[in-house]
């Protein structure tokens, strides 16, 4: 049987291209800088949450209709996702864009703690994953016409990554379904190209249903929908102790009552649950409908829960990985001016013994193979088609996703740059793809072994629809 290891090694058989065969792609990128940054600003100041993203989506159709694609939107019955594409015959390569922002996360491009009214940011570099994906569609479609090169690039818009899982949807639908490759990148505080995975996730909203009554007056007429809220909490604490190393829980109390003296008859929790393993999120999940059961039985209370997102695990695919992994250190890392370090150094003072020299920025990592704690429904994409992805230096090294510090980066020209250095990596790998078959056919191969003879795909969404307000 052939590995991993075995599709891994054929991928670094293949010939870097030489110099003369890079350069007119990446002048293509090159001459989108202005664009690259403009999109990237432009959908940082408005922030607009899952779902929502209305003006962001708008922006980059079109950008793209006005380069010549074809756009088609609403797609999976998603108001705010598309898919554009320029080409026709030979294979198809995708790439992915995200552009929702993070909600209670809001901060000015200042470099020190300075939060915006706008009450959401970019915390995640969202902003930037779209206006670098852009880019590099933009690119490639130029250069599939100067060259002739036949194939198709498309651009897929991809809304409410952040828990409303937008490609779980699109992939439910079939949109992948005739996609040879798939490319996608994210923002970070480092330059990379290893093979990490993701956990699976679910999540849900419970809901607690009890009798208001004057909690000093008439007490025993009341039952606490917050009680139901509360031990349901405190029995997932207790089982935390007995899960496994992999497993994150995490929950957020979203609604328990507006007053002391009024017994609240409405309460809300809203849980995530997450594993490398997916049959271990159902597992799990089990148990926590079991927990919400208890604790309405426990306070009088009714509850029922309605379930929000849940994403596979990233495939991994490692003859595309290690090929990325070559285009990114042909590029190098990213290289701030004066005025950036200066900047840099003040964000950096923020992360106390937790700062990292700034001269990371400039270094690419070594590639490896590992499990990352996060999660992302390009996990359920990378179970429909072979995906691959990349991340580049957009935030100041030592910078964690969903902070403060993320968000200033990430309207700032340092986060501009980095979103510019993924297009330039994405568009030389796309490339790659389109004029080398034989890197295709490894990536299917080894993408088909993986997945095994019987596999078949099955959502951690079940067949609820798109939840179009979780965040309203």
């Amino acid at each position: 049987m052939r590995t991993a290891a075995f599709f891994a090694s054929a991928a670094m058989a293949f010939a870097m291209p030489s110099a003369a065969q890079t350069s007119e792609p990446l002048d293509e990128v090159v001459a989108q800088e202005e664009r690259t940054g403009r999109v990237a600003q432009q959908l940082w100041d408005w922030a607009e949450l899952g779902y929502l993203e209305r003006r962001s989506s708008a922006l980059l159709q079109d950008e793209l209709e006005s380069e010549g694609f074809s756009v088609e939107a609403g797609i999976a019955d998603i108001p705010t996702a598309f898919v554009a594409e320029w080409g026709e015959g030979g294979p198809v390569i995708a790439i992915l864009a995200e552009y929702d922002a993070l909600p209670g996360i809001s901060q000015t491009a200042s470099p020190t703690r300075e939060q915006s009214a706008h009450g959401a940011g970019h915390a995640c570099g969202h902003n930037l994953f779209a206006a670098g994906s852009l880019t590099a569609a933009i690119a490639i479609r130029r250069w599939l016409e100067k060259t002739g090169t036949p194939g198709r690039i498309r651009l897929y818009g991809t809304p409410a990554e952040e828990g409303g899982s937008g490609k779980v949807y699109m992939t439910r639908a079939g949109m992948f379904d005739d996609v040879d490759i798939a490319l996608h990148w994210h923002a970070d505080d480092e330059n990379s190209a290893a093979a990490r995975t993701s956990l699976a996730n679910r999540s849900a909203k419970f809901r607690f249903r009890g009798v208001s009554a004057h909690a000093a007056g008439a007490p025993e007429r009341g039952r606490s929908a917050l009680d139901g809220v509360e031990a349901m909490n405190m029995m997932v604490n207790m089982m935390r102790e007995h899960t496994s190393m992999d497993t994150r829980i995490h929950y957020v109390i979203t609604e328990g009552g507006a007053a002391p003296n009024v017994i609240p008859d409405f309460a809300e929790v809203f849980y995530y649950v997450r594993h490398s393993d997916a049959d271990e999120v159902r597992a799990l999940w089990t148990r926590l409908e079991a927990t919400a059961k208890g604790a309405a039985m426990g306070t009088g209370t009714d509850v029922e829960w309605e379930i929000i997102h849940g994403n596979n695990p990233l495939l991994v695919n490692e003859t595309l990985a290690r090929m990325m992994d070559q285009k990114l250190r042909s590029l190098g890392g990213i290289q701030y001016s004066a005025e950036e370090r200066e900047w840099a150094e003040t964000i950096s003072e923020s992360f106390g013994d937790n700062a990292i020299p700034l001269e990371e920025a400039g270094k690419v990592q070594p590639y490896a193979k590992s499990l990352g704690y996060g999660s992302t429904d390009v996990g359920d994409v990378s179970w429909a088609t072979p995906t691959v992805g990349v991340r580049t230096a957009t935030w100041v090294p030592g910078t964690s996703a969903h902070s403060w510090q993320a968000v200033a980066a990430s309207g700032h020209s340092i986060g501009h740059k980095g979103a510019q250095h993924a297009a330039k990596a994405l568009t030389l790998m796309a490339a790659e793809l389109f004029r080398n078959p034989e890197l295709r056919e490894a990536a299917r191969a080894e993408f088909d072994a993986a997945r095994g003879d019987d596999y078949e795909y099955v959502s951690l969404l079940g067949d609820r629809d798109p939840p179009l307000d979780y965040r309203k």
